[in-house]
């Protein structure tokens, strides 16, 4: 526990002070990162490259080389952008994130109605946490729902740098829960969604055509806006040049819960593919986010099957 906490306070003690370096002198580092993790250690680059090649058939080589070179230089810049989070003013990121459309949202905000956003893995996804500082009422709670790292000094690192602006991170396994609690608390939440995100193999219970390929997509994020009767925002990411980025709301539902089943997940991975055509370079690639087929989801169905089988044969025979 004591190694813990002081390799934490090393790790943030030395994020911290790079995070001093102005932007432009991260982003020198970012084109040496670049660099070495491309051409020298080739970081993943076997996946990024049939992901958009399997998402983009109608590119030419060349062109998907030249998406591919660009995401990774944008996932280097993703890495320093982080780290500035833990010293950047608010002055400074209000300036370089910024929101579009949030006037509606924050009129509903004041009435009380809690709301789900749908974001994805788009640069820099990370800069979102900034939201707290363009809403007016004093009574919202915000918050983001995350994975738990493996390696918790890793762990409480984010969660340090994420929760700088006011949000509070939920960790996804106890997210109907807590939005729940603040229901009953008449609390209004606003909470942020990343649901591009590949299901576990048990959880599978529905596919879209998403970039030219059947996708098993994570539908509990709908499930949870439809049983809080949350309102529904769907959002995009634009970068617009280098270290300025743009939300943009690009539609809000109000009544949703006696919308029809998977909809809502259905209209999230329509905004976000024109998302990703618009600037394929910007989503995260280095996922294996195709690894689930339905194959393998029918032979994963027929294996439980025959062990439920074999389980009351069993019971049977004793």
């Amino acid at each position: 526990m004591i190694f813990q906490s002081m390799l934490y306070y090393l790790l943030y003690g030395s994020c911290y002070l790079l995070s001093l370096v102005p932007l432009k002198g991260l982003y020198v580092l970012s084109d040496c990162l670049y660099g070495f993790i491309y051409f020298v250690v080739r970081y993943r680059r076997r996946i990024v490259r049939r992901n958009l090649t399997n998402s983009f058939p109608e590119k030419s080589t060349m062109e998907i080389v030249a998406i591919e070179k660009k995401f990774f230089a944008l996932l280097c810049d993703y890495f320093f952008e982080s780290v500035k989070l833990a010293s950047i003013s608010r002055k400074e990121i209000r300036k370089r994130m910024t929101f579009e459309g949030l006037e509606r949202v924050d009129k509903l905000a004041g009435e009380g109605r809690s709301a789900a956003f749908y974001l994805s893995h788009t640069f820099n996804w990370e800069w979102i946490t900034s939201f707290p500082m363009h809403i007016h009422s004093k009574e919202v709670v915000f918050g983001q729902i995350y994975h738990k790292l493996a390696n918790k000094t890793f762990d409480r690192l984010f969660l340090k740098l994420r929760e700088r602006f006011g949000a509070v991170s939920i960790p996804m396994p106890d997210t109907a829960r807590v939005m729940m609690n603040y229901r009953r608390e008449g609390k209004p939440a606003i909470i942020g969604f990343i649901a591009d995100q590949a299901p576990k193999l048990h959880t599978i219970d529905h596919w879209v055509p998403f970039l030219h390929q059947d996708t098993a997509v994570i539908t509990g994020t709908e499930r949870i806006i439809k049983k809080l009767d949350c309102v529904a925002v769907f959002c995009s990411m634009v970068r617009k040049k280098r270290g300025y980025y743009t939300c943009k709301v690009e539609r809000i539902i109000e009544e949703t819960k006696d919308i029809p089943d998977y909809e809502l997940t259905d209209t999230y991975y329509t905004y976000l593919e024109e998302t990703i055509r618009n600037n394929p370079s910007s989503w995260l690639w280095t996922h294996k986010r195709w690894k689930r087929t339905k194959e393998e989801l029918e032979q994963y169905k027929q294996e439980q099957e025959t062990a439920k089988r074999k389980r009351l044969e069993q019971i049977e025979e004793d």
